[in-house]
């Protein structure tokens, strides 16, 4: 299945964008589904840098780990799911648009054992969530976050 790409333009610049994406601890602000975040790294993000949501899915809510393997800032960001039955992988980018910026969020579920079973549902919800997400991250911006 074709991964879930969407993109949104944010009265920001690139730099203040990506900053605020940099910080895991504060994605609870803008991913609906995320109840906590708890970043099990120190200091600055960066490749290799682990955080773990607890996300509602589902089943009820889930632990999520993920690790950051790609990190050029204030431009690109990638990450990989390490734990569970489906994990996410993805991109977010930054760049340039107008006098703010646009953001392209990159994602797909891959199942892994029974997840294999429930990828589909998951990622079809995920096209639906995706673009709230990215609705909520521009109105945060927007209004000074």
């Amino acid at each position: 299945m074709a991964p879930i790409i969407d993109s949104i333009e944010i009265a920001r610049s690139p730099e203040d964008v990506f900053a605020y994406l940099d910080d895991l601890g504060r994605h609870g602000e803008w991913q609906e589904q995320i109840v906590s975040v708890k970043v099990e790294t120190e200091g600055p993000t960066r490749v290799g840098s682990r955080a773990t949501d607890i996300r509602r899915v589902p089943g009820g809510p889930r632990p999520i780990t993920y690790e950051i393997t790609e990190h050029e800032p204030p431009r690109k960001a990638s990450f990989r799911g390490i734990n569970g039955p489906v994990r996410p992988v993805g991109t977010v980018t930054v760049e340039p648009a107008g006098s703010g910026s646009r953001v392209t969020v990159r994602l797909d579920l891959e199942g892994h054992g029974m997840g294999k079973l429930v990828a589909p549902l998951a990622r079809m919800q995920a096209r639906k969530q995706v673009p709230k997400d990215q609705a909520r991250l521009k109105q945060r911006l927007e209004s000074g976050a």
